[in-house]
């Protein structure tokens, strides 16, 4: 959710140039502008969802919530939060690669990137301490503690920023610090590969012991406070379905970790994988992850009808590795049809609302939940129909939509707000 990473777009490796999303989102036709603007995209994408499904899940009322619709939108409500993480992720390794380039230390590369993850942390914090103020009278004090998308956003960047320094301080011992000014690209095409094996087998190992965490292995012996964080239990003593703990939500990071390295480690894919070493490959890299997206979305649908199961206690929804592996599936299927559209479709041509948002998805998560589930709410909390709850949607979308406009398209750091405040009360004018 936070603001997208960086990536190098010039051919060079030491000189190479870096350039922020959304300085190349005005260029839609260039290759670097769909190379990133997809990322984006998908993240507005993730941002309609969560609006849907918040919404609905806060305003329907009556019989409308005994029906397939809503049934349908929480359905669609178990995708943004995957997106989100396995988003941050893939950022999080054009970050990594960022830096490599520029031949900082492990140390420093290690600090830049746990400092990132630390602000999200504190946002997570501050989001529910000012959820608590508002509500002053009748939210429980429990709800300070709440584990939320972006204390385990923010928690899951600091363990990645620690499996990133570690690796590059087993790659200098293994004699390839210099991963960024290697004649032929063997040292970062190794790296690369080595992060993106790791990061899986992290996602991997966090899927596989996510359902004893939740029962035999539960660690009760922990204040709620921590334990929530491994289990989601709050203080309820059970681990609870609308928390957010990093098991096993830290494994759709690491798997975007994993996929952001696989995917941007030009040295990787341009002279291991395919032939031409200057041509990008993105689209065909991602067409290559979508293919394995619809095998692992088989796999798993194929495991979960299987009668042998790994666990005695299985929780399709909850805490199943598959389940997670279909979801990590649909978001590599989804991540190439973002590419497709923004690069061959309407993505990137005109205005997009879901590129806008996509750019402020943290600011646009932050105020809506106060007018959909706060005293601020838009319109009065389970008694709508479908019909008033899906014009209470669009009212949120357009509300958001100008919030991020207002964030995006004004520089408010060179405002002189003492000029302003001079001219409004004397009524000089000044060129």
């Amino acid at each position: 959710m936070a603001s997208s990473a960086v990536t190098r777009f010039t051919p060079s490796r030491r000189n190479a140039t870096h350039v922020t999303l959304s300085c190349v989102i005005p260029v839609p036709s260039s290759r670097l502008a769909v190379r990133l603007a997809w990322i984006d995209w998908m993240r507005g994408l993730a941002c309609i969802l969560m609006f849907q499904t918040h919404c609905y899940d806060a305003w329907l009322g009556g019989a409308a919530r005994n029906t397939s619709f809503l049934q349908g939108s929480r359905l669609l409500g178990t995708l943004p939060a995957p997106m989100f993480l396995f988003l941050a992720g893939v950022s999080f390794a054009l970050i990594a690669d960022k830096l490599i380039r520029k031949n900082l230390t492990p140390a420093e590369i290690c600090w830049k990137m746990a400092r990132r993850g630390a602000e999200i942390l504190a946002f997570g914090f501050l989001f529910r301490l000012q959820e608590f103020l508002i509500a002053w009278g009748w939210a429980p004090w429990s709800d300070l503690f709440r584990v939320d998308i972006l204390n385990i956003i923010g928690l899951s960047m600091i363990l990645m920023a620690l499996t990133c320094g570690i690796a590059l301080v087993v790659a200098e011992r293994l004699g390839i610090s210099t991963l960024s000014g290697d004649s032929n690209g063997s040292a970062s095409r190794r790296f690369g590969s080595a992060m993106a094996t790791v990061s899986i087998a992290i996602a991997a190992l966090i899927a596989l012991l996510t359902p004893p965490l939740y029962t035999t292995w539960r660690p009760t012996w922990l204040p709620w406070e921590l334990e929530s964080y491994i289990d989601g239990c709050h203080n309820l003593g059970a681990p609870q379905p609308w928390i957010f703990p990093f098991f096993p939500w830290g494994a759709f990071a690491f798997a975007g970790l994993g996929i952001g390295f696989l995917l941007f480690n030009e040295a990787l894919f341009k002279r291991k994988v395919f032939a031409d070493p200057v041509r990008n490959y993105t689209a065909q890299a991602l067409a290559v992850f979508g293919g394995v997206g619809i095998a692992a979305i088989l796999a798993a649908r194929g495991f979960d009808h299987s009668s042998f199961h790994l666990y005695s206690t299985y929780d399709y929804w909850h805490t199943s590795p598959n389940f997670l592996m279909m979801r990590v599936g649909l978001l590599l299927v989804i991540a190439f049809l973002s590419y497709a559209w923004c690069r061959w479709g309407l993505g990137t041509r005109g205005f997009s609302p879901l590129l806008q948002l996509g750019q402020t998805s943290l600011l646009v998560y932050w105020v809506h939940i106060e007018f959909v589930y706060g005293r601020f709410s838009l319109l009065p909390k389970k008694a709508e129909s479908i019909a008033g709850a899906s014009r209470g949607l669009v009212e949120i979308i357009l509300f958001m939509l100008l919030l991020s406009l207002l964030r995006t398209r004004i520089e408010w750091k060179k405002i002189d707000w003492k000029t302003l405040s001079w001219k409004k009360t004397t009524g000089v004018q000044t060129a």
